[in-house]
């Protein structure tokens, strides 16, 4: 639960409550080394827009919440790191009344016409999520459109390797189709660390879930989003920068996102396809891990040992065997 809240220091023009339509939510976590950057690229980009951001800080050991108050925003510290959905959820209620939120990861920097966009596109009112354009710091594109996970794609990218698979849509969660990536165009879900979602969104689909520590979190409330009749929509003239990187090849991150993956495709499948789903998912992580990947063989080796599982999801995975 959160330990303090500071009063709110609105960066708008106006201080007006009625005025706020945009929140503005980012969880922070030893994230020091990038607030100055996206607080300054965040400036630009809402300088017309009236807007309310809030920091979420779960618990970090660095000068994160201290370069936070010297911008002048808001800030929640949680008394633990709670996880991502924790951190989103503690933000969202304290926003108050805003039309559309922003979240938002700490390694982002924002163009000066993405949140416009972003905003834009939510005037659809079958829109639920907007996904922008991803390009790592060094302006590469990021392949952030996904498909589902399913029990065919887990088994392609095992037999045939991930790459290969993408060749075709049916066989791929990952969207590598360059052209996809400059159309607007609705998608399964996408990733988590950056998406605008409109109030009526949030108000139906309810708060994201906090038994996603980190990882699969975005999959389950992009496929409630859907369930709820709506649209995540993918907008290319929305860019943002992101550092990202590091979770595929970090074990105790890798093992996460595989355990998290796993769980949520058995919430909504029978036993013989979850467990289908395990065994797939436990090959693809052993043959990378016997390929050399420390990180694969981490995550084959947590599906299999409890004792081997990170904190944050040893109380929470009742699929997987104890």
């Amino acid at each position: 639960m959160p330990r303090s809240v500071e009063l709110v220091i609105d960066m708008s023009p106006s201080s007006n409550v009625a005025e706020r339509t945009i929140g503005v939510v980012i969880v922070t976590y030893n994230s020091a080394k990038h607030i100055d950057q996206l607080a300054t690229s965040l400036r630009s980009a809402l300088a017309d827009l009236p807007h309310h951001v809030v920091v979420v800080d779960n618990a970090s050991t660095d000068d994160t919440v201290t370069r936070v108050r010297d911008a002048g925003v808001c800030v929640i510290e949680m008394d633990h790191n709670a996880g991502y959905s924790a951190g989103i959820n503690a933000g969202l209620s304290s926003l108050g009344d805003v039309s559309a939120v922003l979240v938002l990861n700490p390694d982002i920097t924002v163009d000066q016409h993405a949140v416009a966009e972003m905003l834009a596109a939510l005037h659809d009112p079958s829109v639920g999520v907007v996904v922008p354009q991803n390009r790592l710091y060094n302006g590469e594109l990021s392949f952030v459109q996904r498909r589902d996970p399913s029990l065919l794609r887990a088994l392609a990218s095992t037999v045939l390797g991930a790459n290969r698979a993408s060749r075709w849509p049916k066989l791929s969660e990952v969207v590598q189709d360059a052209e996809a990536y400059a159309q607007v165009r609705d998608v399964d879900w996408g990733v988590g660390a950056v998406m605008m979602i409109s109030r009526a969104c949030l108000d139906a689909v309810g708060p994201w879930d906090e038994s996603f520590f980190l990882y699969s979190e975005e999959i389950d409330y992009c496929q409630r989003v859907r369930r709820s009749g709506r649209r995540v929509r993918y907008v290319p003239s929305a860019v943002i920068f992101h550092e990202g990187g590091g979770g595929a090849h970090n074990p105790r991150l890798r093992t996460m996102m595989t355990i998290n993956k796993v769980r949520l495709y058995a919430r909504h499948h029978n036993r013989v396809a979850a467990w289908a789903f395990f065994a797939a998912s436990w090959l693809y992580e052993a043959s990378r891990g016997i390929a050399g990947s420390a990180a694969a063989r981490a995550a084959a080796v947590a599906l299999i040992r409890p004792s081997r599982r990170p904190p944050e999801i040893k109380c929470c995975a009742s699929f997987l065997p104890s």
